[in-house]
């Protein structure tokens, strides 16, 4: 395990129809951050989530008003320095029916979602393809 330390908290509300995922990597590139952890709350007009299994992601759309119940994850570089936002998201209906899994582009903002950004310092988070799994792992350093 490595230790860093919170450098900056960064703020930030993305519009109606905004696509989340991409938001978060736009904010976190705008800001510099190269290593941090984030969270989301608001709402979703359409979530696109996915479950991983036998080394790819399996997806599922969701077309209707949902509340974010939770969303967290972290930012990282990838092997071309590219910003990688790797995010888990729990949505819920007005039944209080909740779904979760892996955040996909896609999943629409309505009306509103408001991120917080840890920026880390003293440490370094980069995302590298591991072939068995098929992912992109965190490699710390």
């Amino acid at each position: 395990m490595l230790t860093g330390k919170v450098e900056k908290i960064h703020f930030a509300r993305f519009d109606e129809n905004e696509d989340l995922l991409e938001s978060i990597r736009k904010a976190a590139d705008s800001k510099g951050v190269k290593a941090g952890a984030f969270f989301v709350i608001g709402a979703v007009k359409m979530a696109v989530i996915g479950f991983y299994k036998d080394k790819k992601y399996i997806t599922i759309e969701l077309k209707r008003h949902l509340e974010i119940a939770s969303c967290s994850g972290n930012v990282a570089v990838g092997p071309e320095n590219e910003t990688i936002v790797h995010a888990h998201i729990i949505v819920s209906d007005e039944k209080g029916q909740a779904f979760g899994g892996h955040l996909f582009q896609g999943t629409l903002v309505g009306p509103t979602a408001e991120l917080v950004l840890f920026e880390v310092k003293g440490i370094n988070m980069k995302r590298v393809l591991d072939e068995k799994s098929n992912l992109k792992l965190l490699e710390l350093g």
